[in-house]
């Protein structure tokens, strides 16, 4: 899927993962290269654009440079100072993350890891097995374009149920693999998606409307628990992303917002949070993704006290 191309009215919910901006443990001098190497703690992020932290710019050109793994790094610099090792490719799925060849040209973060003959999942468990007892933090954006289809449909609910089981399937995998990788103690945790579907209800249409409201009760009731059901036997901390940008406020309460005039709560932070409504593009902006990585941070800094 294109990673630029739309999740709404036909665009792909290509979502990549996240770009790496590392911070690296403070070590004193002297001290020795095998000292410094134990004592580095690695943040593997893998998934789709959203890990890779695409951005389409204001000027319409590639950012990859605030992802959510970058601000995570930054977010809880003050008690773990993590090394970012970012394998996320832009419009990966949960069968390409297992099954498909390297990322293409592009797909990957501007300092993510390149792996041109391996699968990304492959690529992660490589690195995990060459760093044991090094990995402080594993993060997963994965699935996004398994279901994309379906919230560019005219019955996004249904579509969704019937390519729910595969996306179930294949995150089952890939989360036992990871913790089997990393052992039962490292903290693990997997994130959702905000629901840019949700800006259908600026068309003013009924039909619109009825989309926007369809498609936040399609992640609530079954894309969401989904995941939880994928993640959960691996004892991978969920990460409701949707519930955080408001797509679960009621659609009737409303806000005013510039230049959409009075609108749905729920729709105003989709427009605040992503370029959907400026750019009609699903990826986050700089508050975006920082909220994504205030989510996961919360919950990181509970697993690694």
């Amino acid at each position: 899927m294109a990673r630029r191309s739309r999740w709404v009215r036909g665009f792909s919910f290509a979502m990549t993962a996240v770009v790496g901006a590392t911070m690296v443990a403070a070590v004193t001098p002297g001290v020795s290269s095998a000292a410094r190497k134990a004592s580095t703690s690695y943040y593997v992020n893998l998934g789709d654009s959203y890990a890779e932290g695409y951005q389409p710019g204001t000027a319409g050109g590639l950012e990859t440079l605030h992802g959510y793994a970058n601000h995570l790094v930054t977010d809880v610099a003050r008690k773990h100072a993590l090394t970012l090792e970012n394998f996320g490719c832009g419009g990966a799925t949960t069968t390409s993350i297992l099954n498909a060849i390297g990322c293409p040209p592009g797909g990957l973060a501007n300092d993510g890891v390149a792996y041109p003959t391996t699968t990304q999942a492959a690529a992660a468990l490589s690195f995990i097995a060459a760093h044991q007892g090094q990995i402080g933090l594993v993060t997963i954006s994965i699935g996004g374009n398994d279901f994309d289809g379906c919230l560019s449909s005219a019955t996004p609910i249904p579509c969704a149920a019937a390519a729910l089981p595969v996306m179930e399937a294949n995150i089952k995998t890939l989360a036992s693999e990871l913790r089997t990788a990393v052992g039962p103690s490292v903290p693990m945790i997997a994130i959702t998606y905000p629901d840019v579907a949700l800006a259908e209800w600026l068309l003013g249409t009924t039909a619109g409307k009825s989309f926007a409201s369809e498609s936040a009760a399609g992640f609530r009731q079954l894309i969401n628990p989904t995941f939880v059901a994928a993640y959960t036997p691996s004892n991978v901390s969920f990460v409701d992303i949707t519930k955080a940008t408001g797509a679960y406020v009621p659609l009737t309460k409303t806000v005013t917002l510039k230049p959409y005039g009075k609108i749905p709560y729920a729709v105003a932070e989709v427009c605040k949070l992503t370029w959907m409504c400026a750019q009609a593009n699903i990826h986050p902006n700089n508050a975006g993704y920082t909220l994504i990585a205030s989510q996961i941070a919360k919950v990181y800094l509970k697993l690694a006290a």
